[in-house]
């Protein structure tokens, strides 16, 4: 079964543009990801998230999960877990490793889940 792909317009929009602020994520006293070259997603009325470059977080920390979902607008989302000590967020960050044209910008990019994480400083409301 094939999956739909839609293409964001008036009806759904999606914008992309970089992110103004540092963003510093960090997680049982490891700072995860540091960056001044985020991006930020406004997709239609769900929150803004912010994509940190790969390059710019510490991926030896992360856990490549199992875990995949789709978004019609994006295409399909792989998963990272968080391991630091004795500490283990499971899928607390998710890629877009073959994003859709339309977002093609947010490729070798990743998001946080804000709940899985101790802190996201910098995070837009």
């Amino acid at each position: 079964m094939q999956k739909p792909v839609r293409i964001p317009g008036p009806d759904h929009s999606i914008d992309i543009e970089p992110y103004p602020s540092r963003m510093r994520v960090c997680f049982n006293g490891k700072v995860i990801a540091d960056t001044m070259r985020g991006l930020v997603l406004r997709e239609a009325g769900y929150r803004p998230v912010v994509y940190i470059p790969r390059e710019d977080a510490n991926m030896s920390l992360l856990v490549r999960s199992g875990h995949s979902t789709y978004c019609p607008y994006k295409g399909d989302a792989s998963y990272f877990s968080i391991e630091v000590g004795d500490r283990f967020a499971e899928n607390a960050i998710w890629t877009y490793e073959s994003p859709y044209d339309a977002v093609a910008s947010i490729r070798n990019h990743l998001a946080f889940y804000p709940n899985r994480v101790d802190a996201i400083d910098g995070l837009p409301s």
